[in-house]
């Protein structure tokens, strides 16, 4: 019977094991590419782990470039090539661009002998898969997928749980996120002048300045890939670890624009994929923030409902069935578990907690979702079973 000693025993709660693994004398040496607001987030969490240094930072917006000077105490260099950067005597990179940079500038980052933590999704295209994975496995660097959830506390109790049969069998997983962009955001005027926009393009097809897609790239099929690479990568990689199956074989995605016709990519989405033995749907909209988002894992003995904030386990076929049999909250933002185990790992050169595969996979899922949305709904797979 699942309780909360036994599960105690069973696996032990890790949300108090962190600490910190460096003595002051190992600084580490860090260069900073892209630095908007994930990449403040990201040294936040870097602040609570280890001694470092910002050496260099790549940035083609000026703003973005002096904060993150300031924050080096005026000791880093400032670059608009990231290239520059890799030129540096740094131990590693975090690269926290839109999607479209993302697999060119860490395959450049490998290539120059520089371990790489890359926010997700780790790729623009099913295809640049591929591309990256031999880059990594080609090289001796370490590459960290920003996939937080892989050490976040509850969330690998929880896969712990699912992967000891404590839930049965689980045919069925929902996943779900939703957030409000009709809120009013506090965003600056962009300055053009302090902008190389042509430079923030990159491969993309040239077109004009515009300040929604500069501060909403994600929504733009030329820099990202909506909420199903933005949200939905995050749940698709617990399912993946939970479950240890990542390839879907079919996948059915029902999205419009319904409030943003500005954008490219839709901001209403009921979509669902089947996987060999279980399937998984995902539902989300970007005009309502009331439930947040989650992932419910449904078991024939058990469901295990998770956020970001902890888990609660509910029992099959008892009178407490509305009550949780377990609950566990999390102590600790899981951003900075994952950035000591990339430090930890730049140093051990052990396999870090979201190795390449992970960030393929997960990204992978959520390609697959809008190209059958490009393709009136649905796609399959024409691999044989």
């Amino acid at each position: 019977m699942l309780t909360r000693r036994s599960f105690l025993i069973a696996s032990g709660l890790t949300a108090l094991a962190s600490t910190r693994v460096f003595g002051a004398n190992e600084t580490l040496r860090i260069g900073v590419i892209g630095a908007g607001h994930r990449m403040k987030g990201l040294l936040d969490a870097a602040d609570r782990v280890a001694p470092y240094q910002i050496v260099a930072v790549c940035d083609v917006y000026g703003p973005n470039r002096d904060a993150v000077l300031q924050r080096s105490d005026g000791l880093a260099t400032t670059h608009l090539d990231y290239r520059e950067v890799l030129e540096k005597d740094v131990d590693a990179v975090i690269i926290a661009t839109p999607d479209h940079w993302h697999v060119r500038m860490a395959v450049d980052a490998l290539a120059a002998g520089k371990d790489v933590y890359l926010e997700k999704p780790v790729t623009h295209t099913v295809e640049e898969g591929a591309t990256l994975t031999r880059a990594v496995r080609s090289s001796k660097q370490i590459l960290q997928c920003g996939m937080q959830q892989r050490s976040w506390s509850h969330f690998r109790d929880a896969v712990d749980l699912i992967q000891g049969g404590s839930l049965g069998r689980v045919v069925q997983v929902r996943t779900f996120w939703w957030q409000n962009y009709q809120r009013n955001w506090r965003t600056k005027p962009i300055d053009q002048q302090a902008l190389d926009w042509k430079l923030w393009l990159g491969a993309a097809p040239d077109q004009p300045f515009s300040e929604e897609k500069f501060n909403h790239w994600r929504w733009f099929w030329n820099f990202g890939g909506g909420a199903m690479t933005d949200l939905f990568t995050h749940w698709i990689d617990v399912v993946h670890w939970a479950m240890k199956s990542d390839e879907p074989r079919q996948a059915q995605m029902l999205a419009d624009k319904y409030i943003f016709e500005q954008w490219d990519c839709p901001d209403t989405i009921q979509a669902a994929f089947r996987y060999p033995g279980f399937d998984v749907v995902y539902e989300g909209m970007m005009n309502s923030s009331i439930d947040d988002g989650g992932i419910e894992f449904r078991g024939t003995e058990a469901t295990l409902k998770i956020d970001r904030g902890g888990f609660a386990v509910y029992r099959e076929r008892v009178e407490e069935e509305k009550n949780p049999a377990l609950t566990a909250r999390s102590v600790l933002d899981g951003t900075i578990s994952h950035m000591e185990n990339f430090f930890e790992c730049i140093k051990t050169r052990k396999e870090p907690n979201a190795p390449v595969e992970t960030g393929v996979a997960a990204a992978r899922a959520g390609h697959l979702g809008n190209l059958a949305y490009h393709r009136g709904g649905q796609w399959a797979s024409t691999a044989k079973a």
